[in-house]
């Protein structure tokens, strides 16, 4: 049996699980949805835990967190805890810059620190009209809003709220390119690529942000071009030794944007929770149980 993770509030809006559960029946293998805040779930009961949608967790990390320990006490948790702890928090973006992967320009402001200088510096370093505010943990979007150079009292107050929850803040630049390229995001199922979506621009000027699980996205279907695969692959290639890990995880979603010179570079990478956006690829769940099969030899 394998526990397919999610949350009450989400379960209804998780768009994977129904093809995925009818990929994991057509294969025989049994499984049910189970929601991570159930304190009466029995997870030695089962062969996985695989996360697909506690997509409230972002309000909840410790809890969140301490939930993936127990559970990788008693079952396989996939991804594994190890990787939901360093991927839940968005300063695996410096590590992976470090690694000489090219992502979007980042910049962050702890809570201790101060607002004001942590603005100016990143308004010093970058020239654009346009920059982005978010917290380091964070999804969907949520808590995200894109300014203009002029508001700076308005993304001060953004910063402040967020240090207020002693929450660590994000600054980017707002990459223009998107408005027409969107966003490329590729799936990859045991290191091997399997698809690929765009999604529209979500970040839209004067509209605050989502009080929602996710904003609405814009979705579908995607070629990635030969240099957004190279930069997925070198991504991939990276995370074993980012992770500490044997071999490749089971599943993994690269979030791409254009750069100001049209380069691709990473927006996120999706370790912990990511839609798979099966319903945009014939045999995709399929391929996704494949690799399911293989990683637990069944």
């Amino acid at each position: 049996m394998i526990a397919l993770v999610s949350v009450a509030a989400a379960h209804a809006l998780d768009e994977d699980l129904a093809p995925l559960s009818a990929a994991l029946d057509a294969a025989g293998i049994e499984n049910r949805v189970v929601y991570w805040d159930d304190a009466f779930v029995n997870w030695s009961s089962f062969r996985a835990a695989l996360v697909r949608s506690p997509w409230d967790y972002i309000e909840k990390l410790p809890e969140f967190l301490a939930w993936a320990a127990r559970v990788s006490e008693h079952t396989e948790l996939l991804n594994p805890r190890h990787v939901l702890e360093h991927n839940t928090d968005k300063h695996y973006l410096a590590a992976l810059r470090q690694q000489n992967i090219h992502t979007v320009p980042s910049r962050f402001i702890e809570p201790e620190q101060h607002a004001e200088d942590g603005l100016r510096a990143f308004l010093e370093q970058f020239a654009h009209d346009e920059l982005v505010v978010k917290p380091a943990v964070g999804a969907g979007s949520k808590d995200a809003q894109r300014y203009g150079r002029d508001e700076q009292d308005a993304m001060l107050m953004h910063i402040k709220r967020l240090q207020l929850k002693n929450r660590s803040v994000l600054l980017q630049p707002y990459l223009s390119r998107v408005d027409e390229a969107g966003e490329t995001a590729l799936m990859y199922f045991n290191g091997i690529f399997s698809h690929a979506i765009r999604k529209g621009p979500l970040l839209r000027r004067n509209v605050g942000p989502t009080d929602q699980l996710f904003a609405p996205e814009q979705i579908m279907a995607r070629v990635p071009s030969t240099d957004e695969l190279a930069l997925a692959e070198s991504v991939v290639a990276a995370l074993p030794g980012l992770f500490e890990l044997n071999g490749p995880l089971l599943y993994a979603r690269i979030d791409l944007l254009r750069g100001d010179a049209g380069e691709p570079c990473l927006l996120e990478l999706e370790l912990t929770e990511p839609s798979l956006f099966f319903a945009y690829a014939d045999g995709a769940a399929e391929r996704f149980v494949d690799a399911l099969k293989d990683r637990l030899s069944l």
